[in-house]
């Protein structure tokens, strides 16, 4: 198994027992003290004992637990001696409201940025991107909160290509996108807490068709993720209400970004051809 710890956790988390669900929850949620602190120590702090560790990281498929700690090093790098100043700073900038809350908003954002860059596995990405630009169709699902960046996603696709569809869309029965679905076609969703039932739904139908299944969340414990030939976890944190959609937004242009890239001369006169059509039918101006 390749992939970073949370990718690792989030393809066993429905089968791992309660126990490594606490040791794998533990080091999701303190990846500096996993990274600097003894397997002793982690295990007190957590009420766990060290054997959990070690089954869990074996379960995962590391050769021990100094593998695991070893991949949650590379994976904070940089950023292991920022985070105690990052939570200081977003702390102090929240308590002083007003204008204040711009820059812990900002702040919060920025290290999403960076961690979706420190974490995200390339070569999935790379072989997701391929992958949905082979599709015959391409299905996107987005609801609740997610609704807008799924149909800002289709909006970019549809200067490239004609074989994207947002499901349920004005009022479209989400069965009728999913019809036909299977090996030569592709659904991505997008999905945060808490999750829409009928993205859940959507996923594990895609799946049993023989379609390729991209899921986009922010959660490893996101059910749709063990329907996922692709799973992307996203940082989402914000001292806001809702969680942010920042680092959503910039992975979803980077994949619409990839595929410009892979579809040459061809996606630039679709683009002049879509961008032309919409000046002759005047739903664009140069005002």
């Amino acid at each position: 198994m390749r992939g970073s710890f949370e990718h690792r956790l989030a393809e066993k988390y429905d089968a791992l027992s309660a126990r490594l669900r606490e040791a794998g929850d533990y080091v999701a949620r303190n990846p500096v003290d996993t990274a600097t602190r003894s397997l002793r120590s982690v295990a007190e702090d957590s009420g766990l004992s060290p054997a959990t560790f070690s089954r869990l990281a074996r379960t995962l498929e590391y050769e021990g637990y100094e593998e695991l700690r070893e991949g949650m090093r590379e994976t904070i790098g940089r950023r292991v001696h920022s985070f105690a100043d990052r939570a200081d700073r977003l702390q102090g900038d929240a308590r002083a409201g007003g204008a204040g809350f711009f820059d812990a908003h900002r702040t919060a954002c920025l290290a999403n940025l960076q961690a979706l860059s420190d974490s995200v596995d390339r070569d999935q990405l790379s072989a997701a991107v391929e992958r949905l630009d082979q599709a015959r169709r391409v299905v996107l699902v987005g609801a609740l909160g997610s609704t807008g960046v799924t149909e800002y996603m289709s909006y970019m696709a549809s200067f490239l290509t004609d074989n994207w569809q947002m499901a349920g869309r004005m009022g479209a029965s989400m069965g009728s996108a999913l019809a036909g679905l299977d090996d030569r076609d592709a659904l991505v969703i997008v999905t945060k807490p808490p999750f829409a039932r009928k993205a859940l739904s959507a996923a594990e139908a895609a799946r049993e068709q023989g379609a390729y299944v991209v899921v986009i969340t922010d959660s490893y414990a996101c059910p749709a993720l063990r329907q996922a030939h692709a799973g992307f976890l996203v940082p989402s944190d914000s001292p806001h209400f809702f969680s942010s959609y920042v680092a959503t937004l910039f992975l979803v242009e980077t994949i619409i970004g990839m595929l410009a890239h892979r579809a040459g001369p061809e996606a630039t006169e679709r683009i002049a051809q879509v961008e032309y059509r919409n000046r002759r039918l005047e739903e664009v101006g140069d005002g």
